[in-house]
């Protein structure tokens, strides 16, 4: 199995197996420095990838991204041929950024970091970004950027509105009334997202205006059916490309990618 470590560092690999295999190899490396070739420290790792657009299916292909528990699997094989004794239960975390937090260890040779959480270092958070499009209505912007740090994003007609209590609440994406027929049906304070670091993801909430009787939010994901948020401290968990229905026509679009045609 691990005449992949023999391959030349010097060589950036262009294909599947040979991501792979530099992968494995980078995370041998690693476990072999950290707690001086004792992984029994370790309680998890966090594998970085930040491939370009065109390289990025090798790298999914590379993990295993459909087949969980697989590539875990691969590194855990690393521990036991090379005496790291790796924790019962220890888990692996891999995930997809632009950019990697900075305490993360950049491979040389693959568009990798990776970071080890012990009992004296707690896991990392990486910057996670998506964007909000603005496909029927019209809001103050057509492409929303959102990261997991940007805290409560909020949505409804108006920039600055007051709410029952008599608070003002602003619209981070806000939709201007008399700009278009759609507009009109979004409640003041509509709905909200925000990330949440439990489910690693962002949610989509129905605020008091968003929900029945008063209005609507509906969520479809791909081709199923769509989801109506029936109560405000309910979230949805939203996906890459899921369309939401705002009122009766003003429609958006959650995407992980800044390209939707990538």
């Amino acid at each position: 199995m691990f005449d992949l470590f023999k391959q030349k560092k010097e060589e950036r690999p262009t294909d599947v197996k040979g991501i792979r295999d530099a992968l494995l190899l980078f995370i041998k490396e690693q476990l072999q420095k950290a707690e001086g070739g004792e992984g029994g420290m370790i309680r998890g790792m966090q594998l970085y990838l930040f491939p370009t657009g065109e390289e990025k299916h090798l790298y999914e292909a590379a993990v295993y991204v459909e087949e969980e528990g697989r590539f875990r699997e691969e590194v855990q094989k690393i521990g036991d041929d090379y005496a790291i004794d790796l924790p019962e239960g220890w888990n692996l975390e891999v995930e997809f950024t632009e950019t990697p937090p900075p305490d993360a260890v950049k491979a040389k040779d693959i568009e990798a970091g990776l970071f080890f959480s012990t009992r004296k270092q707690p896991t990392l958070k990486a910057l996670t970004t998506a964007y909000v499009r603005v496909l029927n209505g019209a809001a103050e912007k057509e492409v929303y950027t959102i990261t997991s740090t940007s805290g409560k994003i909020c949505i409804g007609r108006e920039q600055k509105v007051q709410g029952a209590d008599g608070f003002y609440r602003t619209n981070n994406i806000a939709f201007p009334p008399g700009t278009h027929d759609a507009n009109k049906y979004i409640s003041r304070q509509h709905a909200h997202i925000e990330w949440s670091d439990d489910l690693g993801g962002f949610l989509l909430y129905a605020d008091e205006g968003g929900v029945p009787p008063r209005n609507k939010v509906k969520v479809r994901s791909g081709d199923s059916t769509p989801v109506k948020l029936q109560a405000t401290n309910i979230g949805h968990l939203l996906k890459d490309g899921d369309q939401v229905i705002l009122g009766e026509s003003a429609l958006i679009e959650f995407s992980y990618k800044q390209d939707p045609s990538e």
